[in-house]
């Protein structure tokens, strides 16, 4: 039988954007009973999922700086900022997903919906915008460019991912700011946020092969990281990263139809 779409949308409920309204909730005046509700949001397997997670990022994050680190950082310039900031940037997008999985209360809905947007919003982004900067600044002055870069791919996904982040964090931003105003407010914007979080389950792999590209064939990986590290930190972490983050998405969030 068929869901009233009323009921239907309360599945993708959105997110409380004023963790203060959320403590209203007569249900939340009990720490106690707060807590129990947290951990009912969690299956089995998800803080595993949680931690394997964000330390298969780091992983990534650690390899990336030591390398730059250790191979005469001030000769390279500004390429010093791109593969530095852009893997500080995937532990932050990392960490702002997996701190809305699992949410089904008010009151952590607003927890997570405030450190998802610091995460993404205030340190992930700028982090990555300066790493593309950077990366712009060595196309246009920097004379060793061809030799950092192998092939234009990791280039060509970065600008889309980027731009699609951009995108991506207009429209989830204008879905839950001023009681998602901009879309109507209401069952309309709680059904853009629905497409947001879709949105960014597809994003979130694309930038996970942009570092696979950019750090494990290209001619800087292929210089500065031997072989064995370059397969971990940029292939086996980046995959791994990948499905524990999706073994912890609820798919009765992601109904369509």
């Amino acid at each position: 039988m068929p869901s009233n779409p009323e009921t239907q949308a309360e599945d993708y409920e959105l997110l409380p954007s004023d963790p203060q309204t959320a403590d209203e909730d007569p249900q939340k005046g009990d720490m106690g009973l707060a807590e129990q509700l947290e951990k009912g949001e969690r299956r089995q397997g998800d803080d595993i999922a949680r931690y394997t997670a964000l330390g298969a990022s780091a992983v990534t994050l650690v390899v990336t700086w030591f390398v730059m680190l250790i191979n005469n950082p001030a000769q390279v310039g500004w390429f010093l900022l791109h593969p530095t900031l852009e893997s500080l940037a995937m532990l932050f997008f990392t960490y702002g997903i997996l701190t809305l999985q699992p949410t089904s209360q008010p009151r952590t809905k607003a927890a997570g919906l405030s450190r998802h947007q610091s995460a993404i919003v205030f340190m992930a982004f700028p982090a990555l915008l300066i790493g593309k900067l950077a990366f712009s600044e060595l196309g246009l002055l920097a004379p060793f460019c061809e030799q950092m870069i192998s092939n234009h791919g990791p280039q060509v996904l970065g600008i889309i991912a980027t731009g699609w982040i951009i995108i991506q964090i207009s429209i989830g931003g204008a879905s839950v700011w001023f009681g998602g105003k901009a879309f109507g407010g209401g069952m309309k914007a709680k059904a853009v946020w629905k497409y947001h979080r879709l949105s960014g389950y597809i994003l979130f792999p694309l930038l996970l092969v942009t570092v696979d590209l950019g750090g494990a064939l290209s001619h800087w990986g292929e210089k500065n990281v031997p072989l064995p590290i370059r397969m971990v930190a940029y292939v086996f972490a980046p995959l791994v990263c990948l499905v524990a983050i999706l073994s912890r998405m609820r798919v009765s969030k992601m109904k369509f139809f």
